[in-house]
């Protein structure tokens, strides 16, 4: 990832942030800084605080303590500068208006917008103008609400779980239409359970466990930080049983002619198949689901935590 250098207030800036519902704690002193141009992953189990931090950069709670600022602003500020926009999972369509009047209806309560037609085309809906929202698929719908998102101009756009649900095409759609549109400069903050999203579209995830940042950085930095590794083998005849009986691996099947494993000994494992097997076109990777298993304590086994000075 290209490192950008700050040239004013940061888009997000959080620091020692702090929430609490009754005796739950959903965001313990988390800190946060995303500048302008950033496209960043937010990742974490269910209840790890997510969704808690994006209501307070929406400026729909307020922290119990810390501080959240928004291009420099308090979050309800920017959102009524039209500094930040978000595309949710559901909600705020008329379902009788058509694609076209819903854009056109919603940049009229700006008082300057981006023009609709220009909107349309980056959200690739201009196929689709006349057809009425509740005729939409869920994947139009999704790009309908991003389209929405994109009339203020807004320095940050934030994205939480937008292709829940979609099929793999309209998510491929989505995020192409998402990427154009970043390359503006805008920052994105996007949450999502689809890694491979995460893996392919950020240039930056952030990892989050019981409310506090427990890794960020480039994808190849967090993959780096998972406790075990997948080899992956040509081994026509192989012996499931026997290789899954091998000291350190975890599992094994096989895939045709190929054999995946994962293992925590990844160099012993390796020697031993080129060594003393049939094995052949051995390749050994790291994957964004091992490290985000790992940092947010479903492996028993996890890394030293990260240094939280530190962003690669």
């Amino acid at each position: 990832m290209t490192q950008r250098q700050p040239t004013g207030p940061a888009v997000i800036e959080l620091v020692g942030v702090r929430k609490q519902f009754g005796e739950v704690t959903a965001v313990n002193g988390l800190n946060l800084r995303v500048e302008a141009g950033e496209v960043v992953a937010f990742l974490g189990p269910n209840g790890a605080g997510k969704s808690t931090t994006i209501d307070l950069l929406l400026g729909l709670a307020r922290p119990d303590s810390g501080t959240v600022r928004v291009c420099g602003r308090p979050p309800a500020d920017a959102v009524r500068h039209g500094l930040v926009a978000a595309v949710l999972q559901s909600g705020g369509l008329l379902r009788d208006f058509t694609v076209a009047e819903t854009v056109r209806y919603v940049a009229s309560v700006y008082p300057t917008a981006r023009p609709v037609d220009q909107v349309m085309e980056v959200a690739g809906l201009t196929p689709i103008a006349g057809r009425r929202v509740g005729k939409c698929s869920g994947g139009e719908q999704q790009r309908l609400r991003f389209a929405l998102a994109l009339l203020p101009e807004p320095q940050l756009l934030v994205l939480d779980e937008p292709t829940a649900g979609m099929d793999v095409e309209a998510r491929q759609d989505f995020w192409t239409a998402v990427r154009r549109d970043a390359e503006r400069g805008r920052a994105v903050l996007f949450a999502t359970h689809y890694l491979d999203e995460a893996d392919a579209h950020a240039d930056r995830i952030v990892v989050v466990r019981e409310g506090v940042v427990v890794a960020d950085g480039p994808a190849a930095k967090i993959k780096n930080l998972a406790t075990g590794r997948r080899i992956r083998v040509l081994w026509p005849e192989a012996e499931l049983a026997a290789v899954r009986a091998l000291p350190g691996v975890d599992s094994a099947e096989a895939y045709g002619d190929s054999v995946l494993l994962h293992t925590r000994d990844s160099d012993r494992i390796a020697r031993h198949l080129l060594n003393h097997t049939l094995a052949r076109d051995l390749e050994i990777t790291a994957t964004l689901e091992s490290a985000f298993m790992a940092l947010t304590g479903r492996d028993s086994a996890r890394p030293p935590e990260p240094d939280p000075e530190e962003r690669g």
